[in-house]
Formats: C-alpha cells, sequence, structure tokens
C-alpha cells in the first residue's frame, strides 16, 4: 500500500478547522507562480499503423496553420512497429506531422514551409517517459523533510545518502537534530526502515531530544513515531488514544508508535505542522522539477489525493506555464464510497472527474470511467497477504477486505469502469483474480484492461491466469532491487524474495507491461526502472531472479508506449508518430547501445512538450 492512495491523509487533511485548511492551501497557492495553462487537447491518428498513410491523416489536421519544425537528431526512437528509428519529426503546434528520414518528412510536408531546428541533431529523442502510477503531494512532503532512508534520493539541488545500519541512521537522526539552531523547531524524517535501522520508538528518539518535538515517518509511510515532546505538542494523550477500535489496536503510546488505521489518531493534529504553505509549496515545485530531471513528460495519481483547495495548489504549481508535464488523475473507489456511501458513489465518482475532464485538456486531468481499487496492504511494511504466510508468524492485512472488493469491483465493472487495483501479496492476487473471473463471467466486457498495480508477488499459474482474463500489468521493477536482500533474510526467504516482479513471465505471456515508481515508494526515474527491469541487482550486487530478466526493449516499452496503453492513451502519448502529441525525451546516449549495467546513467538532456523545448538546468 501507499500512503498517498489511503483516505487517511486526505481524511485527516479534511478535518482540519476550515482556517487551518484553507491557510495551508490557499498559502501555497500564494507562494506559487505562473498561471494554470488550459489548452484543448484533439485526438489524433491511430497509433503503430502505416507511417505514410498517418502523415495523410495528420496533415490536413487543425495544426494547419501552426508553424512547424522539422527537429533533427542522432536517433529517434519511436517504438512504431512501422517506423522504429527515424532521423527527423516535424512538429506543428502541440502535434506531430511527419516522422521519418529528413528527406521523408521533407515529402511529408510537400509545399509547406517549416523551420530546421539542430538543436537535438547529436543527441537520442525517444517518446516522452511515463512515471505509470506516483503520488505527488506525498513525494512533495516526504522529500522537503529530512530524508534517511536505505537508498540514495538524489534531487535536483541536493542528495541524501542512504543509511545502511542502526548505527548510520541514529547518527544521521542525532546530527539532523543538532542543525536545526530554532529549538522549538520541529525535527521531522521520513525513510525508516526497521530491517536496516533497527527498533524505534518514544525512548530512542527522546535519547536524540528531550525538548525538541521529533516525528520520523517510516519508509513506507504507512507508520509514524514521535518522542515526547512531540505528543505533547500535538495533544496526543494515552486517553485520547483508547476506545477507538481497531485504530486503538494499531497505536502503541507509550513507544510513540502509530501505524495504519492509527494513523488517523495522530495525522489530524500532526498535518498542522507538517503540511506549512512553504514546505508544500516548495516541495510540489521541487518535485516537478525532480520528474524534468529524470525526463518525465507525464505521470498519474491512482486514488487521487483530491480536495477542492488542493487542487487550487496543484492549478498554481503543477499547471504553471513552465511545468513541461502532465499530471494526471484516478478517482478513488475506496475512499469516495467510504465517504458518500455506496448508493451514492457512482455520482459522487463521476462529480470529482468532472472537475478536470480530458476532454478539456490542459495539464492536469482526471481519466474518464477509471477507478482505483485496493486489496492486502504495503509491500514495504510487509503487510501484503500471502499464501503461505511470514516466516516469523506475522499476519498481512486488508485494505479492502475480499467482500469489499467484490462490492465495488461490481459497482465500478458494471458502471462502464477501469478497475485499476492496487495488490501485492499472491493471496491478495488470488482474491483479485476471482473477482475478475466473476465479473467477466456475469458481465464480459472485451478489452477492460484492468490493470494489475504493483505486482509484488504472484505465481506462474497466476501469470497465466491474468493473461486469460484480459487483464494488464503495471509492476514496480524496484521491489526485487530494493528490497529482495533483506526480505530474503526477514520475512519472504530467498525464493519467494528473488522472483518478486515476474516481469519475464509477463511479457512471454503476452501481457502489455507497464512500469511505475509509485513515489515515493521508489525513485520516480523511468531509467533507473528500465535498468531494474533489465538487471535486477540488488545492493549485495547479486541478481535477484535473473529469469525474470527483460530486454532493454521490453523495458523502455514500459515507460512509453506501454504506459500510455495502461491508461488508454496509446493514441495520444507513448510514442512518436503523426497526429500524436510532440512530447519527448532527449538523451545525451543511445539507451540501446551502452552496456546493460549503465542504462540507469544515461544522462538526460531535457525534454519536449507539446513541441516545445524544455532542456534540465544546466543542459540548455
Amino acid at each position: 500500500m501507499c500512503f498517498g492512495c489511503s483516505p487517511v491523509f486526505t481524511a485527516a487533511l479534511r478535518d482540519l478547522a476550515w482556517p487551518s485548511r484553507r491557510g495551508i492551501l490557499k498559502g501555497a497557492a500564494a507562494l506559487a507562480s505562473g498561471p494554470f495553462l488550459a489548452e484543448a487537447v484533439a485526438r489524433p491518428a491511430r497509433a503503430d499503423g502505416d507511417v505514410n498513410e498517418q502523415i495523410t491523416h495528420a496533415l490536413p489536421s487543425a495544426t494547419s496553420d501552426a508553424t512547424v519544425t522539422v527537429f533533427l537528431a542522432a536517433k529517434i526512437v519511436t517504438m512504431e512497429a512501422a517506423n522504429p528509428v527515424a532521423e527527423a519529426v516535424a512538429i506543428a503546434g502541440k502535434r506531430i506531422v511527419a516522422v521519418g528520414s529528413l528527406d521523408e518528412v521533407k515529402a511529408a510536408l510537400g509545399d509547406r514551409p517549416y523551420q530546421l531546428d539542430e538543436t537535438l541533431k547529436v543527441r537520442v529523442v525517444m517518446p516522452g517517459f511515463i512515471d505509470q502510477h506516483l503520488h505527488p503531494v506525498l513525494g512533495a512532503l516526504t522529500l522537503a523533510v529530512v530524508v534517511i532512508a536505505p537508498e540514495d534520493w538524489v534531487l535536483p539541488d541536493k542528495t541524501f545518502k542512504a543509511a545502511d545500519s542502526e548505527a548510520d541512521y541514529r547518527a544521521r537522526l542525532k546530527a539532523a537534530e543538532g542543525s536545526i539552531t530554532n529549538p522549538s523547531d520541529w525535527l521531522i524524517s521520513w525513510g525508516y526502515q526497521p530491517l536496516w535501522h533497527g527498533p524505534l520508538n518514544r525512548s530512542v528518539l527522546d535519547g536524540v531530544s528531550s525538548s525538541r518535538p521529533i516525528a520520523v515517518w517510516h519508509r513506507s509511510c504507512h507508520e509514524l513515531f514521535f518522542n515526547t515532546a512531540a505528543l505533547d505538542q500535538l495533544g496526543i494523550t494515552e486517553a485520547s488514544t483508547k476506545g477507538k477500535g481497531l485504530w486503538s489496536e494499531q497505536s502503541n503510546w507509550a513507544e510513540g508508535h502509530f501505524w495504519e488505521g492509527g494513523l488517523n489518531l495522530a495525522m489530524t493534529p500532526f498535518l498542522k505542522v507538517l503540511v506549512t504553505p512553504e514546505r508544500l509549496s516548495f516541495g510540489l515545485k521541487q518535485m516537478v522539477a525532480y520528474e524534468h530531471s529524470k525526463g518525465v513528460t507525464a505521470y498519474n495519481e491512482p486514488g487521487a489525493l483530491y480536495t477542492p483547495d488542493m487542487w487550487k495548489v496543484y492549478e498554481q504549481i503543477l499547471g504553471a506555464a513552465d511545468t513541461p508535464m502532465y499530471s494526471t488523475f484516478i478517482a478513488d473507489g475506496r475512499g469516495i464510497p467510504d465517504r458518500v456511501g455506496m448508493d451514492k458513489a457512482l455520482a459522487a465518482t463521476a462529480e470529482q472527474i468532472a472537475v478536470a475532464p480530458d476532454s478539456a485538456g490542459g495539464k492536469l486531468m482526471f481519466f474518464p470511467g477509471q477507478v482505483k481499487l485496493f486489496a492486502d496492504g504495503a509491500i514495504i511494511s510487509q503487510l501484503m497477504q500471502m499464501k503461505d504466510g511470514y516466516l516469523d508468524g506475522h499476519q498481512g492485512a486488508w485494505i479492502l477486505t475480499p467482500d469489499e472488493i467484490e462490492a465495488r469491483s461490481k459497482l465500478y465493472w458494471d458502471a462502464g469502469y477501469r478497475l485499476h487495483i492496487h495488490v501485492n501479496g499472491d493471496l491478495g492476487l488470488e482474491v483479485v483474480l476471482d473477482m475478475l473471473e466473476r465479473r467477466m463471467r456475469e458481465n464480459p466486457r472485451p478489452d477492460h484492461r484492468s490493470v494489475i498495480v504493483h505486482f509484488a508477488n504472484s505465481s506462474e499459474d497466476q501469470v497465466a491466469r491474468i493473461a486469460r482474463l484480459g487483464a494488464i500489468v503495471s509492476a514496480n521493477p524496484y521491489y526485487p532491487v530494493g528490497f529482495a536482500d533483506k526480505f530474503g533474510e526477514f520475512g519472504l526467504g530467498p525464493a519467494r524474495a528473488d522472483v518478486m516482479v515476474r516481469a519475464r513471465s509477463v511479457v512471454d505471456h503476452d501481457i502489455p507491461l507497464s512500469y511505475h515508481s509509485d513515489l515515493p515508494m521508489g525513485p520516480s526515474d523511468p531509467l533507473y526502472l528500465a535498468w531494474c527491469g533489465v538487471n535486477r541487482i540488488t545492493p549485495s550486487g547479486r541478481v535477484a531472479g535473473p529469469e525474470q530478466r527483460v530486454s532493454v526493449d521490453q523495458a523502455l516499452r514500459a515507460i512509453t508506449i506501454e504506459a500510455a496503453y495502461s491508461w488508454r492513451k496509446e493514441t495520444e502519448l507513448g510514442s512518436i508518430a503523426p497526429g500524436k502529441i510532440a512530447n519527448f525525451t532527449v538523451l545525451e546516449a543511445d539507451p540501446y547501445a551502452v552496456p546493460p549495467e549503465t542504462l540507469k546513467d544515461v544522462p538526460v538532456w531535457g525534454t519536449v512538450f507539446e513541441g516545445r523545448l524544455f532542456p534540465v538546468a544546466g543542459r540548455g
């Protein structure tokens, strides 16, 4: 599970007193700059057809009066089977009108005047990279505090180095506390994971400081730890944590530890400290710069974290004229029914999507007819539901129970919605596949493209079943790289840990495969995600599940055309073809030509977004 998908955060934000919520969100908007850009997005030509036919259909389009620019490149990787490699691409407005050799493009343009731009002549152009699934506000807030995590986090203007032991973690936390000059300021840190960093509780944090409030956010974002000063300042008493059912069971006031449902007891007062206007605005702007530096031109937040005032902040920052990417959203099929009830859920879902329909264009949009559902718990907390349990005997958790999955999936499926379903354990996957089997038997839908999201643990039989049911997979390839070593030792054992994310099995069954980061669960760096899928090299230097490695081409498709396909946007994004939106990622080297072990190190020069050049700072 990812915390940004959780209604806990949204509910806590909504439950703030109105002046506090308005002050936080509108204050962030006031700090932001740039107008909301809303331009119409026309429907382009079909994908992956005959290139000459596409050129014929593209030329007399709505862009025919726009100035044509022809970009030359050392190589253009199109992800189009009929025309896989080119050297020139012609753009009018935000649309591609021709692609091929320079002579072919000139011939396609005929007498139409054009400008020749050689800025990219020595560079490699790819379809704009897509992060199929991430969480903008969660990424903004976690990466705007002190990051002490098991892995490096490389941001545009700083790098947070990994802490790989208990001693290192505690020393880093103590150093961070010592660097804060104002004795009343909070120390907030994100990234703690006990398998790397050892036990943590209120007593340990009191040892760091008995007077400064300290909050530590678990790497999974599903747990919080406070010292005594923080609990006192937040007004969280032992009595206030009692009598709340499951929430109380998932709280330990004596240890200052709150997890899963227990976050409800801590998050509402903590948000007043965490979500300051300055931090939210800085974090979102930093996230935009980070995504751009990695070549991302579009991302999606499934189970969108949404309030009306938060959307205004999104418009100010994510919709700014100089933000070179699309921010897209999918409605939350858990939080909405929880809030309004099942009988009103469809109307409320449609109402939220209508806030920013993609047919109206612009940089922010909800995908119509798509909804996010949830099965089992977080992989990073080892709360996924596993058929054979865990080595230490602990149990996984359901986010939605099997009965809830059944009821909500039927509601949305029968209403024609596409399902994006968060699932991490093989038992969770079995429940999801049983549900899809019932939906298809009761109400068959061709090309439903239900998305299995995260796809951490599975069996070969389950992969074959995904193919038979017509579902597709969006996987997080970071899981085996980041966690197989530790999970092989703790929780899962090496046999199960090493085959997390059976990507090769997926592509061998001809199941469309896309990649996502689930930021901040993994780095939102598409080339790094591709590198993970191709190599599966863990921090110890070994290869986890070598039989599950995919080819460079399969991995690059997973961050371009297959990601677009998973959104039903393959006719607009994901490849370079006439009629499509001119979103490109520009590289300094050919990712097909470098050794696969260095794929993550290919420098990103910048992007082209809707036909405009956006070099990364320092590379213009």
